[in-house]
């Protein structure tokens, strides 16, 4: 009993918001943002549904299969559109499916952790799942706040999984939570996201490389087997730490922070999708997928190819 990856789709709004942009309204400049973050623009706007919606649409496209086909929607998103209903079953109205819905919240760790759950839900009789990551950041951003509104943005990303009963992409999962550690991250009703940057950065090298080692060990292969490392885009020196400290070189590793940010949830499945589209993803090779975010929340996951 397997689980496989069909399809893959993205998608982020039409404006772009540059570092230079920030600079008019900010102490900062493009120099001092991208040298600290690897950042150097983001697109902001649109809602989550809208958003999520296009990435699953296009997925779907890629995947070849139509709203009858799909069986489950799995939403990762920390920016739901409202309290109630789920965001997932607006998405669900939209792209005109009669399936059960989810969404799911462990915020930039968010996919992988969505990731599990879809897998679960297929060893147990689900056939097909559009899952989905998506997120509109810059409505809880304070846009006074340099700290927080130079990193942060709005996008999707989706892929379509599949019951196989010859192939299994997933080789192992490692997930994890610090529920004590809740406030260097957060946004609470009504307010604007808060980071403490240096606690977080140390602890999510950390957590990236310990649940990546122990996510390699389980899947029993070595850091050097590792041809495609596909990280939370949140910012470059986070993945040039962990990079080195595993032993997996960074021309392995999938880079799209420069051109959208930290798209939360979204993040993983949008670099998931670059990496296929420039020709990356490459059947019997290995990739490690991994993330962190609030909770603090982490996951790590290795896959090998089918397709």
């Amino acid at each position: 009993m397997g689980t496989r990856f069909v399809g893959w789709g993205m998608a982020v709004p039409d404006k772009i918001v540059t570092n230079d942009d920030l600079s008019k309204t900010l102490d900062t400049s493009d120099e001092w943002i991208s040298e600290r973050t690897g950042i150097r623009q983001r697109h902001v706007g649109g809602t989550t549904t809208e958003l999520g919606a296009l990435a699953g649409k296009r997925a779907m496209e890629d995947a070849k299969v139509g709203p009858e086909d799909i069986d489950f929607v799995l939403l990762a998103t920390t920016t739901p559109d409202r309290m109630a209903p789920s965001t997932a079953a607006l998405i669900q109205a939209e792209l005109g499916l009669t399936c059960p819905v989810l969404d799911v919240n462990a915020a930039c760790a968010g996919f992988p952790y969505a990731v599990r759950v879809a897998q679960g839900l297929i060893e147990t009789g689900t056939k097909r799942i559009l899952l989905i990551g998506a997120e509109t950041l810059s409505r809880w951003v304070d846009w006074t706040d340099r700290n927080v509104a130079v990193l942060l943005a709005d996008g999707a990303g989706a892929t379509v999984m599949e019951y196989s009963d010859t192939d299994n992409d997933i080789l192992s999962f490692v997930l994890g939570a610090s529920g004590v550690d809740a406030d260097l991250l957060t946004c609470d009703h009504g307010s604007y996201f808060f980071m403490d940057g240096k606690e977080v950065f140390r602890r999510a090298v950390r957590v990236v490389v310990d649940s990546a080692s122990e996510a390699i060990e389980k899947a029993g292969i070595e850091a050097k087997d590792i041809s495609l490392m596909i990280p939370h885009q949140a910012n470059i020196r986070i993945i040039q730490a962990a990079s080195e400290r595993l032993g997996i070189p960074m021309e392995n590793a999938v880079i799209t922070l420069d051109r959208y940010g930290n798209t939360s949830s979204a993040s993983i499945p949008m670099a998931f999708w670059h990496a296929r589209d420039e020709g990356r993803v490459k059947k019997g090779e290995y990739a490690l997928m991994t993330g962190f975010g609030a909770g603090m929340t982490w996951a790590s996951s290795v896959l090998k190819w089918s397709l």
